[in-house]
């Protein structure tokens, strides 16, 4: 597609190659594993708190991205399973979110892929984020086996981000840290882990429990002072 065309042109003939892209969608992009589902719940509810601490990192869920190619009419075209812009200004993407036309490119895509999942092509969609969007950190998650890999952008080609001593991968620039815990993948922000709402269910549970056990234990001090009075 030209840049030249003017802004408005441009937002219409994305619109129809997205909605092209809808139409040809085999069925089995409409099947998704359950880990895969539960891995997306995790990222969603911990990146839903670095948003809130950081109003610049917007999180899009399984959004798909146009990108205009050289000497090609039909834009590139990739659906992540999430997707992180850093950006203060607000983002246009509805059907879905072409790059011209927003604040800023992608900084983080990130792909569940569970064992015989026929989704998507996920070679060719390591190839479009390294080779043609150059999206700076790409991570790969295998629930089945529990494998994660974090890539890096060097402005050439991905390269492997290398754990710390507590097997986490550091992304820098959010103060973030990704690592397997019980089997997820989970974050941490500035060295503290994000909680998701099971955790503080968990929590409130226990609060629970040891304010009966400390309301039980009174009652019977009370009852022992008074039986103690009583003599």
């Amino acid at each position: 597609m030209s840049p030249d065309l003017p802004r408005a042109l441009q937002e219409i003939a994305y619109e129809e190659f997205a909605q092209e892209y809808l139409r040809n969608l085999p069925p089995e992009h409409f099947m998704e594993a359950t880990p895969q589902a539960t891995q997306r719940e995790i990222t969603l509810s911990s990146l839903a708190l670095v948003k809130a601490r950081r109003p610049d990192v917007q999180v899009f869920n399984e959004l798909l991205v146009q990108y205009p190619r050289r000497g090609k009419r039909k834009p590139g075209q990739v659906v992540p399973d999430n997707m992180v812009v850093l950006t203060d200004q607000p983002t246009r993407a509805v059907t879905s979110y072409n790059v011209p036309l927003e604040p800023d490119r992608p900084f983080w895509m990130l792909e569940y892929v569970s064992k015989g999942s026929r989704r998507k092509d996920y070679e060719d969609s390591f190839q479009k984020y390294e080779r043609e969007l150059k999206v700076p950190y790409y991570l790969v998650f295998y629930p089945d086996a529990g494998e994660l890999t974090l890539y890096r952008h060097n402005k050439r080609k991905y390269v492997t981000v290398k754990p710390d001593e507590h097997g986490r991968y550091a992304i820098p620039e959010l103060d973030l840290e990704a690592g397997i815990l019980d089997g997820w993948v989970r974050f941490w922000h500035k060295g503290e882990l994000l909680t998701l709402p099971a955790d503080l269910d968990a929590a409130r549970r226990e609060a629970d429990e040891l304010r009966k056990r400390l309301e039980a234990a009174e009652r019977e001090l009370a009852e022992l002072r008074a039986r103690l009075g009583q003599r």
